[in-house]
């Protein structure tokens, strides 16, 4: 089964999209995820017909295709508590404003409704992103933390979010969440009490990315096969774990990306933990078919070097399955 392959643009917005799509074309990639950030999208002009059509153009012209978008950076602010310093650094300034948090989480709804608009105008059926949590600051437990508190974080995502969905339902779009660390949904368990908090409407599916199960010791393809209905989108990115020695922890230590001295990094994908093989059997088999998409991040390795090594790693996984049952031939 073949499914396009493509690059997400998120960590490539030093560059403008023109460059993006030139590199990735020539790489061989299908096409590109493209990042609501830097020059590469606007989502306040959703309605600028002239502005949608020189995106499309750009990718036509260097023979890209087009199936998801994203917007990480401003769906962190819906939810979060507190909002602060690092959300000003990613949010942009208009959404930023004068910088009080509830008008930061409002502009930030705002401005991922426009996005499902400029989805439908991209013609594209996903937009991958982050929801952001007004509980996960919690996550330690300690000091304790009442179950209603929880309770409140989750229906606090549902009245924010469900306004933000009904525009996804009117445009014909649907959201892919990214089950994250500092989202509503991180592991597998909060997964099931986010789809729970919103009645399992469809608008909302999961965008699934590896990378961050392998560090919290979950199995990545349980994920998929218990989710099956709700993939609505793939990115693959690696992690290499680094435990062993009984001094890195899974929380890190507060190390930057590529320390030594962490318990795990994220590395470009085939160059990790994650059993991809596996994983791709179980895209397969649940019948996902949508894009592939390679979000390359690697502390120790150039980027020039890593985004098309990815592709050509994952690429080899995708191989068709028989016509027939390997057995069948002894049934003669």
């Amino acid at each position: 089964m073949t499914r396009p392959y493509t690059l997400f643009t998120g960590q490539w917005a030093d560059l403008t999209l023109e460059e993006v799509a030139g590199l990735a074309a020539g790489w061989g990639y299908d096409g590109l995820e493209i990042a609501v950030s830097g020059e590469h999208l606007d989502a306040w002009r959703w309605d600028d017909e002239d502005y949608v059509a020189g995106r499309l153009e750009i990718l036509e012209r260097h023979g890209l295709g087009l199936w998801a978008i994203s917007n990480h950076l401003t769906g962190q602010a819906v939810c979060d508590d507190p909002i602060d310093f690092r959300h000003e650094a990613i949010v942009g300034a208009r959404v930023w404003g004068d910088g009080s948090p509830e008008g930061v989480r409002t502009r930030a709804a705002e401005e991922m409704q426009h996005t499902a608009r400029l989805a439908q105008k991209l013609g594209v059926k996903t937009v991958v992103g982050f929801t952001g949590s007004a509980i996960w600051q919690y996550v330690a437990m300690f000091p304790p933390v009442p179950a209603a508190r929880i309770e409140a974080g989750y229906q606090d995502f549902a009245d924010r979010w469900n306004p933000i969905l009904d525009v996804f339902d009117e445009c014909g779009v649907r959201f892919a969440h990214e089950v994250h660390p500092s989202e509503i949904a991180y592991d597998y368990w909060s997964t099931v009490r986010t789809l729970e908090a919103i009645g399992h409407r469809p608008a909302f599916g999961l965008n699934w990315d590896p990378s961050h199960m392998m560090w919290q010791d979950l199995d990545p393809v349980a994920f998929i096969t218990d989710f099956a209905d709700r993939i609505y989108h793939v990115d693959c990115k690696d992690t290499r774990m680094r435990l062993g020695g009984g001094r890195n922890g899974v929380l890190s230590s507060h190390l930057p990306w590529g320390d030594q001295h962490r318990g795990w990094d994220f590395v470009s994908a085939g160059r990790g933990d994650v059993p991809w093989e596996d994983c791709f059997r179980a895209l397969r088999s649940i019948g996902y078919d949508g894009p592939i998409s390679v979000e390359w991040e690697d502390a120790g390795m150039d980027r020039l070097r890593g985004a098309p090594e990815a592709l050509e790693f994952l690429r080899g996984f995708d191989f068709e399955p028989p016509t027939a049952s390997f057995d069948a031939a002894f049934s003669q």
